[in-house]
């Protein structure tokens, strides 16, 4: 046992290295970064940090970058639960191929459809805006988000639909004020891979907006200059950029760990 806990406890400190060292670069000035190794920062500074926060070319692209996300994450839910509802209790022609070719559309690499989605885009007038990102993700996270309520939704049994309609409750409300909650867990664990997914999905975001809806990602970039790349700078903006996934896991964690022991995750 005492074997087992070592051993997991140097797996845990082995997996938490690149993390600290992002935060001990972001803590570090650049001479300091690039003239040795040191475990911890010798002359801490949160300059790193002030220029992100001070700088609208930064904090712009972070509230880009999560307003497109959240956007992203809501749409792809609302359009995924009716479908998942659908091919968990209904059985028509083609529905295994259907729910077969919803699938293999998340298969398909994102630089496949950047050329396509940027021509669209730009003649109906949504190119460089947070919705543009937004609805070329749901391309991806709907199939995905389908896949994964329809094995939560499979799982609650069918008398509890019929007990509804017997009492009286119209599709709609039974749908949210009874259906929805029993499968809160599944509706967790699909938030967060949809969250996930697009927030650090680089191709689409960066080909699909130039200025005003710019992502973090492709802010980071200009850390780059004729004087070398800004490594404190480019530390900070990594460990800002950690925060929002860790946020949605940490509250979502309790889905999370259904969604491993009951669903199709």
């Amino acid at each position: 046992m005492l074997r087992a806990r070592i051993v997991l406890t140097l797996y845990i400190l082995l997996l938490m290295l690149p993390i600290y060292w992002l935060v001990n670069m972001s803590l570090k000035t650049n001479t300091e970064i690039v003239s040795g190794l040191t475990l911890w920062p010798h002359n801490l500074t949160f300059e790193n940090y002030r220029r992100i926060f001070t700088d609208p070319s930064w904090y712009s692209g972070y509230l880009n970058s999560l307003q497109y996300v959240v956007l992203n994450t809501v749409l792809s839910i609302a359009l995924a639960l009716p479908a998942a509802y659908a091919f968990s209790r209904y059985r028509f022609v083609g529905d295994k191929h259907l729910f077969f070719w919803l699938l293999s559309n998340r298969m398909a690499p994102a630089a496949v459809f950047a050329l396509p989605f940027f021509n669209l885009y730009s003649a109906i007038g949504l190119f460089d805006t947070p919705l543009a990102v937004a609805l070329a993700h749901c391309l991806f996270n709907v199939p995905l988000a389908v896949w994964i309520l329809e094995g939560f939704m499979s799982g609650v049994p069918r008398e509890i639909d019929e007990t509804a309609y017997l009492d009286g409750y119209s599709f709609s409300h039974f749908f949210v004020k009874i259906f929805t909650p029993l499968v809160a867990s599944g509706i967790g664990v699909t938030a967060f891979f949809c969250f996930m997914f697009s927030w650090v999905e680089l191709l689409l975001a960066r080909t699909l907006t130039s200025v005003d809806a710019k992502p973090i990602a492709a802010t980071m970039t200009r850390t780059v200059s004729a004087s070398g790349m800004d490594w404190g700078l480019l530390a900070a903006a990594g460990v800002l950029t950690i925060l929002p996934g860790a946020l949605v896991i940490w509250f979502v964690r309790n889905y999370i760990a259904k969604g491993f022991a009951l669903g199709r995750v």
